[in-house]
Parts: C-alpha cells; structure tokens; sequence
C-alpha cells in the first residue's frame, strides 16, 4: 500500500497519505460528471468528493487521537477510495480501550453530521431520502451531511477491519477471552462480506471489492490474533 502512495504531510504529528488511485477516482467521477451536465456539475462533484474524504480523515483522526490518549501511536493515514485507513501501532488488550477507539471514529461523524444539519443548513425530506446524494437534485451541505449518517451506519456493521467489527470483538470480550472473541466476530464479519458481495452484484462493483477487503480482511485478524 506504502508504495502506491504519496504523503501530504503531517497532522497532529501523524503522517497523511494518499493512495495514487484516489485520483483516478476523482478522474473518473469529475469526467463521468462533466460529460452529464458540464463543467459546473464536473467542479461539483469534485468538490463534493473532497469534502467526503475530509470527513473520512476527521474520523481516522478520531481513532488516531482516542489511541493516543491510551499511549497508542499511529504511524500514519492512508487515504483510499474506498476510505482511510489508520495504522495504530497495536490494538489495545483491554476490551474498554478497544470500543473507546472504535467508536472515536463514528462519534466524529455524529457531530460533523450535527453540526451539518443543525447550523449550515442542511435538510432531510422525503423527497431528498428518495434522491439519495444525486448531485442535480441535492445541496451540497445536504449531500454532506447524509454522506456522514451513512459513514455511522455502515462503519458499524459488525465486520471486520470496519469499526463495528471491533466493536463486537470488543464487548465480546468482556465475557470470552480474546482469541474465541475474534473468531466469533470474524466469523460474523465473513458472513457480512457474504451479504455485501451478493449485493455488489446486482450492479454495484465497488460492493463487491468492499466484500472481499472485508473478508480477508477478517479472515487476517483471526489468524494474527491466534498467532
């Protein structure tokens, strides 16, 4: 991953990277864009997709930060198209310091998302939920928000390496030891995997690479943890 990255700089002492094929995505989501409804619409989009992936580093910074506190270092962010990754130096063994991190990240988008639609201005309608984030019919600030309600939502599913993987692994292992609370939350995250990838084929592709990065993703953190 390392060698397909370029480094932005750092942020409260952690290195911030970004994955060459970023680009490519925004490329292809500015030209797909532009060739719709022109230029305007083509520097939307852009600006739309850049604003998410702030919203991404904000919630990697939350995790970044809460290990910090439990003296926990990061070695650095990497930004993909499919989200960021934070490379926390270890996991903590106890189950309380594991969910605090775990959740830090959410929490993040909880108050952007708040303050999003408690001060900017954006709304939620029933004609905006059957919109979804379709650029030509939704505000920005309103795309925004929604985006960072779907980043809770969908990071808390109960796979791994999202964050409601280790969540569950976590609250587990308040009861089991933590290897047997691994495989019982990789498993479930395995089984997630399944249920995106079988949706990813009913026209969504990037389901499906989501699917199979969670399941082995799921599938690593068993074995290392029973290493």
């Amino acid at each position: 991953m390392m060698g397909w990255s370029i480094s932005l700089g750092r942020i409260a002492g952690t290195e911030v990277r970004i994955h060459l094929t970023f680009f490519l995505l925004v490329a292809w989501l500015g030209i797909s864009a532009g060739a719709r409804g022109g230029q305007a619409e083509a520097i939307d989009t852009v600006v739309f997709i850049l604003a998410v992936f702030a919203c991404v580093l904000a919630h990697e910074f939350g995790h970044v930060l809460t290990a910090r506190y439990f003296g926990i270092g990061t070695r650095d962010i990497t930004l993909l198209p499919i989200g960021g990754v934070a490379s926390i130096e270890r996991m903590p063994e106890k189950p309380g310091q594991e969910l605090l991190i775990a959740l830090a990240g959410p929490a993040v988008n909880v108050v952007i998302a708040f303050i999003l639609f408690t001060v900017f201005g954006a709304r939620i309608d029933a004609d905006i939920m059957a919109a979804a984030v379709d650029v030509e019919k939704i505000d920005l600030v309103t795309r925004l928000g929604l985006v960072n309600v779907m980043l809770v939502l969908f990071n808390l599913i109960p796979a791994f390496p999202m964050d409601g993987g280790r969540v569950l692994r976590a609250l587990l292992s308040f009861r089991l030891d933590r290897a047997r609370a691994t495989r019982i939350a990789a498993a479930i995250g395995q089984a997630a995997a399944f249920g995106l990838g079988f949706l990813g084929l009913f026209g969504n592709p990037i389901l499906l690479f989501i699917a199979l990065f969670v399941f082995l993703a799921a599938r690593h953190e068993s074995y290392a943890v029973e290493l």
